[in-house]
């Protein structure tokens, strides 16, 4: 009876999870995406012409704020894996960043809290003191909040469709696509109405509208509890890698054994950890190996207590393909910080670049310069569906892989596309200038050059399809090559290469910006008006960068390992035996 009872309750665990929790994990992305963008898009605008913050300082402002957002992760990956799981993390997070918005929202709106308005030909005030403090206290709780949201909302959906059947590769790669699809169709929203009412209703309702959607989006993710597949955290995912690094240490004078089958695996204490299946033993990094060497003294300590080693002595083979994996990705990992130091150019250079161009649609209506970014979701959106109807299918016929093509491919062919966007928008930049010369407005900042501002769709285009295939292959990478007990950390390595990607962006401004000084006030990226600088230059200086990580990602692609992974299939007839297959990704 127990035992009915018992495969009742697994029958009923069963049905948690799969298409049915796709809607309310999509419209929690959704409202979540239309409050982080709205809130993030404009924010240059906000911090030079609220604020009265200059230039360099606003734009350094902004990518340190998005470096230290997409830095956070880590530790709201780490609370997720070892103590409270995804759901809870995702809730309470987004509980902080709700906060966070509130509090900026309310420095919108009281006059007292902001600089006062710029009066003729006086100089602009700055904003100081308590006003400084304010931003940075919604900016830190926002950036707390990001590291409990991002790391796991990925994750927590494609735990979903965790099935152990045939068709979960299909399943999590459709998935990533129509998730950033749905990310996107969000983020065009924020970037065309919400500029907008920033632009010419007020920054209150601006903020103030992101801050409902962050509402609805906490509303909607809690709703849906009931009918998730919620995972257990497996312990400190840290902790097991460290256990590792010591075990080789300890046993660094000692022969590893030939057979590999002679190295210590143990079922037992691994299942926890390996629902899918145990990592297989490979060939690479043969020192962390010696983690696995069982010692006599060990041997004799596991006969008393019952087969349960000292981890930090001894680990098993799955355990140290654990941290191999992880040390594999590392250089992958790295490849993809350039790319988002050209993509972060879209939200202060090139943004200021359309905020002196001519963006009248009719002589009565003109595009928010905020809202040019509008092009990179619009093609991003029609590359990713193009991409799943089309190109992979045609692929398929050729490559004969599911997906198409590999996700290291993908990415690759992203990288290359991000070049050609950065190059590009450096001649963009001449002919700006050239236009504002032939007319005699480059001393004159503030005035419209009569140029269309159309003359930036190409680089927002091209960084929009470099996304959909990069940041779209990155995110499949992390989730399929991470060891499965570490999936919220693996998406937050895929964050923390945006925060490194933005942390560089600072770093270049700040560089170019002191030794591209010259007498008369010359500089490659002025403050006080780019049309004397030379941004183009900086525009190429990053695409130089870009082609040497192009070279670099290839060695690294050509020279990558992908997981083993021994897979039990379970079926329904309990009289079959379990079906183990070897599975190498790609």
């Amino acid at each position: 009876m127990e035992e009915k009872k018992q495969t009742k309750r697994n029958h009923v665990e069963r049905k948690k999870g799969g298409l049915i929790t796709m809607p309310f994990i999509f419209a929690n992305e959704i409202c979540e995406k239309i409050a982080v963008v709205g809130f993030n898009t404009n924010m240059i605008s906000y911090l030079t012409k609220q604020l009265h913050m200059p230039l360099t300082k606003g734009a350094n402002t902004i990518t340190n704020f998005n470096g230290t957002a997409s830095l956070t992760p880590l530790i709201g990956a780490f609370i997720a894996d070892s103590y409270v799981g995804r759901f809870w993390t995702i809730t309470v997070a987004s509980i902080l960043y709700q906060i966070g918005m509130i509090t900026l929202t309310t420095s919108a709106v009281v006059p007292g809290l902001r600089p006062p308005p710029c009066k003729g030909g006086e100089r602009c005030e700055e904003a100081r003191g308590g006003e400084v403090g304010i931003l940075y206290f919604s900016l830190l709780l926002t950036a707390v909040g990001s590291g409990g949201i991002r790391p796991c909302v990925v994750s927590f959906g494609a735990d979903q469709l965790e099935e152990v059947d045939g068709k979960q590769g299909t399943k999590t790669y459709k998935y990533f696509n129509w998730y950033y699809f749905a990310m996107g169709a969000s983020m065009l929203v924020a970037v065309t109405v919400l500029v907008y009412v920033q632009d010419n209703i007020g920054w209150g309702w601006g903020f103030g509208i992101p801050t409902i959607a962050m509402f609805l989006s906490i509303l909607t993710f809690v709703v849906g509890y009931p009918i998730y597949r919620h995972l257990d955290p497996s312990g400190s995912p840290f902790t097991r890698l460290l256990q590792v690094g010591v075990a080789a240490f300890r046993n660094r004078k000692l022969q590893i054994p030939s057979n590999s089958n002679l190295l210590y695996h143990n079922h037992h204490i691994d299942d926890p950890i390996s629902l899918d299946g145990k990592l297989l033993h490979t060939k690479h990094m043969r020192f962390l190996d010696k983690a696995a060497i069982v010692t006599e003294e060990e041997r004799v300590k596991m006969g008393e207590e019952l087969q349960k080693p000292n981890l930090w002595k001894l680990s098993t083979v799955h355990r140290v393909e654990e941290l191999k994996s992880v040390i594999r990705m590392g250089p992958i990992w790295a490849s993809g910080i350039i790319l988002i130091t050209a993509y972060s150019q879209q939200y202060t250079f090139s943004l200021l670049q359309g905020s002196t161009m001519d963006r009248h649609l009719t002589d009565s209506f003109q595009i928010p310069a905020g809202s040019m970014t509008v092009f990179t979701l619009l093609t991003m959106l029609i590359t990713v569906a193009l991409y799943d109807r089309i190109f992979v299918p045609i692929a398929r016929k050729f490559t004969g892989l599911d997906r198409g093509i590999t996700f290291l491919k993908r990415m690759g062919i992203g990288l290359v596309i991000s070049i050609f966007a950065t190059f590009i928008a450096g001649f963009v930049e001449r002919k700006r200038k050239h236009v504002a010369f032939a007319h005699g407005l480059q001393d004159h900042p503030a005035s419209t050059i009569p140029i269309s501002v159309f003359w930036l769709v190409p680089q927002y285009s091209l960084h929009g399809m470099a996304e959909a295939f990069m940041s779209i292959g990155h995110l499949e990478f992390f989730y399929d090559q991470s060891p499965e007990s570490m999936r919220s950390t693996a998406m937050a390595l895929f964050w923390t290469s945006i925060s490194a990607g933005n942390y560089l962006s600072t770093l270049l401004v700040t560089l170019v910006h002191k030794y591209s000084a010259g007498p008369n006030g010359y500089n490659w990226i002025r403050n006080d008006n780019i049309n004397k600088g030379k941004l183009e230059n900086f525009y190429w200086l990053v695409t130089l960068l870009q082609v040497v990580n192009l070279v670099y990602y290839i060695v690294c692609a050509k020279l990558y390992t992908f997981k083993p992974l021994e897979v039990q299939r379970k079926v329904v007839d309990s009289s079959k035996v379990d079906e183990i297959q070897l599975v190498n990704p790609v």
